[in-house]
């Protein structure tokens, strides 16, 4: 991104039936510091208000005439065809939709006038208009109406801006109209070295061999032997008053007599 410029506000143009009201009130959330700049600009040449520095970013309809521009398509617009509330298509029901067909013989004011001097032309009963329908909301008089037009395709709404002009505040308004979090990782870019998480004291590297450092390793333990210190057969000498053998019989030692005792004698090994 481009080196953040030091701005008293944020320009944002906007052609006419274009609402930023929820926008406007994220960005007042998100960013008190920078309040915006709402810009009308002229439909017919919506890029100019980025050229004379009125606008950072400019929201129009596509697709816009010129090379060298960034666009984020954000939404659709459906066309109707503006007539008078005495025209026989104003007969049908409000939910009901039109083909172009149907008023092919119709003068179209909207070919040669702006929208709204075609609404106004309109509304002494000549001919018909045809724009999307936030334009026809926003010249709404008394004497018109509108239906909507079925084989025409809708006309989208974008955000235009241009290529390499890239900061933080460019950022976080198109983090703004995409919809995305406060704490987005892809928003506020400038703060992402102070939020870097710093690694625990027992990674640290050592300066000299560059390799993360390692706890010294504990000797391993001697094996202990089974039953004690003393083996079996120490046990048994020690019992005897380390005298080698020594029976069983009647229960008692043999006392150095071979064969004491009411037991056998046991034989030899």
């Amino acid at each position: 991104m481009t080196t953040e410029p030091a701005r008293a506000s944020f320009g944002i143009g906007f052609v006419p039936g274009v609402t930023l009201a929820k926008w406007s009130r994220l960005w007042e959330e998100r960013r008190p510091d920078l309040p915006l700049a709402v810009v009308e600009v002229d439909a017919r040449d919506p890029l100019a208000a980025l050229a004379d520095g009125r606008a950072e970013m400019v929201l129009a309809r596509l697709p816009i005439e010129g090379d060298g521009f960034s666009v984020i398509p954000l939404y659709d617009e459906r066309i109707v065809v503006v007539v008078s509330k005495e025209h026989e298509i104003a007969a049908l029901e409000l939910s009901d939709e039109i083909a172009t067909s149907e008023f092919a013989d119709e003068h179209r004011h909207d070919l040669e006038l702006t929208p709204a001097d075609a609404v106004d032309v309109v509304a002494t009963g000549a001919g018909v208009a045809v724009m999307p329908q936030s334009l026809a909301r926003l010249h709404a008089r008394k004497g018109v109406t509108y239906r909507f037009v079925s084989d025409l395709p809708p006309v989208t709404v974008g955000l235009v801006w241009p290529v390499g002009r890239l900061d933080d505040d460019i950022d976080d308004f198109i983090g703004v109209v995409r919809g995305r979090t406060a704490r987005s990782s892809r928003g506020r870019r400038r703060d992402d070295e102070d939020l870097a998480p710093t690694p625990p004291a027992d990674e640290a590297v050592d300066p000299d061999l560059q390799l993360p450092k390692q706890a010294a390793r504990k000797p391993p333990k001697a094996p202990t032997k089974r039953g004690g210190s003393m083996t079996r057969g120490e046990q048994l000498r020690a019992k005897n008053g380390g005298k080698p053998g020594g029976g069983r019989a009647g229960g008692k030692t043999g006392g150095g007599k071979p064969g004491g005792g009411k037991g056998k004698p046991r034989k030899p090994r």
